[in-house]
């Protein structure tokens, strides 16, 4: 039986995963939305096989793509999917149970995920963490600033708050070892031009300090040394993101690198 809920797809380049992520949600939510960021694959025309709507739009800013989406919705209640992710029974369950009872202020919902590198699934070392995924678009906007080139965070109106979900989505995020670094690297130049547009001060100093909390962090604190090799790898990845990404600030700065990537 499906549910008043809209599923919002964003996709570019993405024939190997697409069909799976629409499977995950297709005959549950009332409807399927596709996002196409401009593929030059068979994204689209996979999608056709289950998507009610498809639109095609470069992307800007990834906040604006996403409020694009939710503003395609026919329903109040939207689920915002990457082509990475796959919903479980268990969470539709929860999903369905939670809106059918919806009657407090809460209007964005944080939802856990399983996260994979390869065929490994990370337990530990603070991957897992929860995002927004599930919220009312009549009150939650995803920010739109200028410097918001990636990870935007949301908006709440007034009145209203946030709430957590117990069941998890999974996240297939890394392929594998060289996915990991590639996107990490993708990510790193993103970050920097972000600190550079909002005006963000970033010592070396203060840089190498980032690095090694991440590390310690991530390994010893959320326990990621219980995934074994692969844990120890995902920590020395997470911490030299932040060493990576000042290096590129610096670049910037001094070279004036990578503000081809903000499309001005």
């Amino acid at each position: 039986m499906e549910i008043p809920l809209s599923v919002v797809i964003l996709a570019k380049n993405e024939e190997v995963r697409i069909e799976e992520c629409i499977k995950s949600v297709f005959g549950w939510a009332g409807e399927v939305i596709i996002i196409d960021d401009e593929s030059l694959d068979r994204t689209v025309e996979i999608a056709r096989r289950y998507a009610g709507k498809i639109f095609v739009r470069k992307m800007d800013l990834e906040g604006r793509q996403r409020n694009f989406g939710a503003l395609q919705a026919k329903f109040d209640w939207v689920l915002m999917l990457d082509c990475d992710e796959r919903l479980t029974a268990e969470l539709k369950g929860e999903i369905s149970e939670t809106l059918k009872e919806q009657t407090d202020n809460t209007a964005a919902y944080w939802i856990p995920k399983i996260n994979y590198l390869g065929a490994r699934r990370l337990r530990y070392g603070g991957w897992s963490n929860p995002h927004v995924k599930l919220y009312d678009k009549r009150y939650v906007r995803w920010s739109e600033a200028e410097y918001d080139v990636v990870h935007p965070g949301i908006k709440i109106s007034e009145g209203y708050r946030g709430g957590n979900l117990k069941s998890a989505y999974v996240h297939y995020n890394f392929a594998n070892l060289e996915d990991f670094i590639k996107k990490d690297n993708r990510y790193s130049t993103l970050e920097a031009l972000k600190w550079h547009i909002s005006g963000r001060k970033m010592g070396l100093g203060r840089a190498l300090w980032r690095t090694q909390d991440r590390f310690f962090r991530r390994l010893l604190n959320r326990k990621g040394y219980k995934d074994g090799f692969y844990g120890f790898v995902a920590a020395f990845i997470g911490a030299s993101h932040e060493l990576f990404t000042y290096a590129k600030y610096r670049e910037i700065k001094e070279n004036n690198f990578y503000l081809d990537r903000l499309g001005k």
